[in-house]
């Protein structure tokens, strides 16, 4: 059987995808398969072993596009699949999946786009409190896959050995010793609705610091917000004094350094992004700052082995939102969440760290 998945974007909704190909895997084992991704989110599912092929394509626009997907559509076509899933729901990825000329094309039953798949699957609300893994999973049903478990299928992805190479010569710049319990903490997101407040990472970092002067704190952003990373970092090492040696300033990493370094780390505290869902990757204990998003949907999914706690707001009436307009005008599912509670949960992540050995 040959197998085609199409996911282009973005980073965490990529990282959801990942338990699929697990599942896949154990239920045809001689499959080949193929998964089609943007370059952006493409580091994920690099070197899966779950995966045949990986196909990169373009984010491009215009004309650019139209040659781009007609080119990549021959080629999907001349391979002859057997099964096509579209595992986004938007319009490129469903023309792809309809282009391939698959005889079993299964998709999220979307108007104005139903009619592209054979086989269509029901899709939840977004703001549904189910997780997005388990939506995802929902377009396996056609397949006989059988019922998805975060202990058995979780998000996964390889880490890559050059981005471990250059992670550890930044580190040695740095001067983080492997001995140093490492905290990293992702402060930017996607958009305004799941951005905690720069002064509350600053008050939380300088306190994680001033428990333990022995932690190092690695900031990092994203392309979304590049600048936040440095503005905090710089006022939480004014703010530190002779002790914002605890703070160093590095570069940003691209997502295969990213994850190598959340690897290494005791703790990694951030926001609904997709490195909140990189880290869920690896067995670093996670404090997650839930804004608008509820924990039944966009908590890690990985094994309860692992140290996962979310902070939120609580209940309030305009929570989950589709993250369009802050009705309330102020942000309160972020605004209200205070810097002690994710300290807090931060020194209870911290208290199962051990030294490692030199």
């Amino acid at each position: 059987m040959k197998i085609l998945l199409v996911r282009l974007r973005l980073l965490g909704d990529v990282v959801f995808t990942t338990p699929l190909l697990h599942g896949l895997r154990r239920r045809y084992p001689h499959a080949d398969i193929t998964y089609v991704v943007e370059p952006s989110a493409a580091p994920v599912v690099a070197d899966n072993p779950h995966l045949t092929d990986v196909v990169t394509v373009p984010k491009s626009t215009g004309m650019a596009r139209i040659r781009g997907d007609l080119a990549t559509a021959m080629s999907l076509r001349r391979r002859a699949f057997d099964v096509a899933i579209d595992l986004h729901g938007g319009p490129r990825s469903a023309w792809l999946v309809w282009a391939s000329r698959a005889p079993m094309r299964i998709g999220y039953r979307i108007p104005g786009r139903t009619w592209m798949y054979t086989h269509a699957v029901d899709r939840p609300a977004d703001a549904a409190p189910r997780h997005s893994v388990r939506n995802q999973w929902d377009l396996l049903g056609p397949l006989d896959v059988g019922p998805c478990d975060p202990e058995r299928d979780p998000v996964e992805m390889v880490e890559s050995r050059d981005a471990n190479a250059r992670v550890s010569q930044l580190l040695r710049r740095a001067g983080i010793e492997p001995t140093a319990p490492l905290v990293v903490v992702h402060v930017s997101a996607g958009n305004p609705f799941r951005r905690w407040p720069p002064e509350a990472f600053i008050v939380t970092i300088e306190r994680l610091v001033r428990q333990d002067p022995s932690r190092r704190v690695i900031v990092t952003s994203g392309p979304s917000d590049t600048a936040a990373a440095s503005t905090i970092s710089d006022e939480v090492r004014r703010r530190l004094g002779e002790l914002a040696v605890a703070v160093p300033a590095i570069p940003e990493f691209d997502v295969s350094e990213l994850h190598s370094v959340i690897r290494r780390a005791a703790l990694f505290i951030g926001g609904d992004s997709g490195p909140l869902h990189i880290a869920a990757t690896t067995d670093a204990p996670i404090v997650a700052i839930l804004g608008p998003t509820l924990p039944e949907r966009s908590m890690p999914w990985r094994s309860s082995a692992d140290f996962a706690e979310g902070v939120d707001v609580g209940a309030l009436p305009c929570r989950p939102c589709r993250q369009r307009v802050c009705e309330p005008g102020d942000f309160r599912c972020l605004t209200r969440i205070g810097p002690e509670r994710v300290v807090d949960a931060a020194e209870r992540a911290l208290s199962l760290w051990r030294p490692i050995s030199k």
